[in-house]
């Protein structure tokens, strides 16, 4: 099959399409080459091409950091999630070694389901803490919200779903810094309409 007949368009949204990756327990299956060429393909179609990657250091994830020109690391700053941020960070630096160019890869953090509340607690590790622990840029901070839960129900995503929700006007933020605008880092409250503004941030 060719990529063009394996690429998805998304009904809603004209410009987006997507490539489900194989499904298979064969690992070996997916090789360098064919990760290569699959993304040098896609480049010369899309402006921006975007790979889903689990945080582990098997091949393929390694793969695709190798002929990536950034990277978003996504986490959550639940107390157990703690090691794991380690093992983030872990993947992080092996980006470094594994890109293509032989250059540092760019890093951003998107850190979500951030509660003010529970981390002021210390039921939940706060920005200071994940910031410390993985030394990355903060891209942007998403809210603990159940209109995240509600538009997974409806098989929509957040900004479409509800684009004035805190947690969407949080994504759309993080997109338009990750395309270079400024936009001031904040912390949408989803409990209330204001937005408590966060300084002495790394934004990106």
């Amino acid at each position: 099959m060719r990529l063009q007949q394996a690429l998805i368009r998304d009904k809603r949204i004209e410009n987006l399409s997507l490539l489900a990756a194989s499904q298979t327990r064969d690992k070996d299956a997916l090789s360098e080459e064919g990760v290569r060429r699959c993304i040098g393909e896609l480049r010369e179609k899309f402006d921006w091409v975007i790979c889903d990657s689990p945080a582990g250091i098997e091949r393929a994830p390694r793969w695709r950091c190798a002929y990536a020109d950034l990277a978003v690391v996504v986490t959550n700053p639940e107390v157990f999630v703690g090691p794991r941020l380690r093992s983030h960070h872990r993947a992080a630096r092996l980006q470094d070694h594994e890109a293509e160019r032989g250059e540092r890869m760019e890093k951003f953090l998107l850190l979500t389901r951030y509660d003010t509340v529970r981390a002021g607690r210390g039921d939940m590790l706060s920005i200071d803490d994940v910031l410390e622990i993985l030394s990355i840029p903060l891209l942007g901070i998403i809210p603990e919200s159940e209109e995240v839960l509600r538009a997974s129900n409806l098989g929509s995503p957040v900004t479409m779903s509800n684009a004035k929700s805190a947690p969407a006007r949080a994504y759309n933020d993080a997109a338009r810094r990750l395309r270079g605008e400024t936009v001031p880092m904040t912390i949408p409250n989803a409990r209330h309409p204001l937005l408590t503004k966060l300084f002495g941030r790394r934004a990106a």
